[in-house]
C-alpha cells in the first residue's frame, strides 16, 4: 500500500516518462519521414566520382525527354540559361564498365530503339574517365555488333544518325543513353547550342536533311579550325 503522497509522485514520474516516451517518437517519425523525401525526391546529387562531373538522380522522370526539352528551348529562343553547366547528358541505364557486362545488358538496353520492327540509322559516342582498361574501339564494335543484331536493317551513320548511342564510362561504371538530335543540338553542348546560326533558323529538331546536317557538321569544324589557328598564332 502507497501513502497518498507516494501515489501523487509516482503518477507524476509515469507522466514524464509518458511526455519523455511520446517526444521520442514524434522525433523519430520526424527522422523517416525526412529520410523517406531525401529517398523520394525528384532531382537529387550523386556523387559521380570524375572531376568537374555532377550526377543528378532524377525520379519519376524520362531523362531523355527532359533533357531533349531542355535543348530544344535553348536551340529555339537562343537564349544562354547557364554559365558553368557545359554539356547535359542524359543517362537511361547504368552497368558495370567490363565488356562482359556491357554486351550482357545492351542486349536488353537497345530493344526500345534497335529491336524489329523498330530500326534506325545510328552512331556511337565514346568517353572515358578515371579509366584505363575500357579499349574505345573494341566497345564501339561489339555495341554497333549488338544493335546490329537487333535488327538488320539498322545502319550507321556518322553524318545524319536517326540516334546517338552515348557510353560515358566513369571508373568502374558505364553510363548510357540512346538520344536524338545530337548533330542538331551540338553535342548536347548548352553553350554552343545557343549560338546564331543561318542553318538552324531554317531546321526543325528530328528533320534535319542529310545536306543541312553536312552543313551543320562542316560549320563546326570550320570553327574549331580557327580557334585552333588562334591558339597556335598565340
Amino acid at each position: 500500500k502507497f501513502s497518498d503522497h507516494e501515489e501523487r509522485l509516482s503518477g507524476s514520474d509515469r507522466e514524464e516518462d509518458e511526455d519523455d516516451v511520446e517526444a521520442a517518437l514524434k522525433k523519430e517519425v520526424g527522422q523517416i519521414r525526412a529520410s523517406t523525401e531525401q529517398k523520394l525526391r525528384r532531382f537529387q546529387s550523386v556523387d559521380s566520382g570524375a572531376n568537374n562531373v555532377v550526377f543528378i538522380r532524377t525520379q519519376g522522370i524520362e531523362p531523355e525527354n527532359l533533357v531533349h526539352h531542355i535543348l530544344k528551348d535553348m536551340h529555339t529562343t537562343k537564349k544562354k540559361k547557364t554559365r558553368v553547366i557545359l554539356r547535359m547528358l542524359p543517362i537511361s541505364g547504368t552497368c558495370k564498365a567490363f565488356m562482359e557486362d556491357m554486351k550482357k545488358y545492351t542486349e536488353t538496353f537497345f530493344e526500345p530503339w534497335f529491336k524489329a520492327p523498330n530500326k534506325g540509322t545510328f552512331q556511337i559516342v565514346y568517353k572515358a574517365r578515371n579509366n584505363s582498361h575500357m579499349s574505345r574501339e573494341e566497345v564501339i564494335k561489339e555495341l554497333a555488333g549488338i544493335v546490329g543484331s537487333l535488327n538488320p536493317e539498322n545502319k550507321v551513320d556518322l553524318n545524319n544518325p536517326q540516334y546517338t548511342v552515348v557510353v560515358e564510362i566513369i571508373k568502374t561504371i558505364c553510363c548510357l543513353s540512346v538520344v536524338r538530335d545530337y548533330v542538331l543540338f551540338r553535342k548536347y553542348n548548352l553553350q554552343e547550342v545557343v549560338k546564331s546560326n543561318k542553318e538552324d533558323k531554317q531546321q526543325n529538331p528530328s528533320s534535319l536533311t542529310e545536306e543541312q546536317n553536312s552543313e551543320v557538321v562542316k560549320a563546326e569544324t570550320e570553327e574549331k579550325s580557327s580557334k585552333e589557328v588562334k591558339e597556335e598564332n598565340k
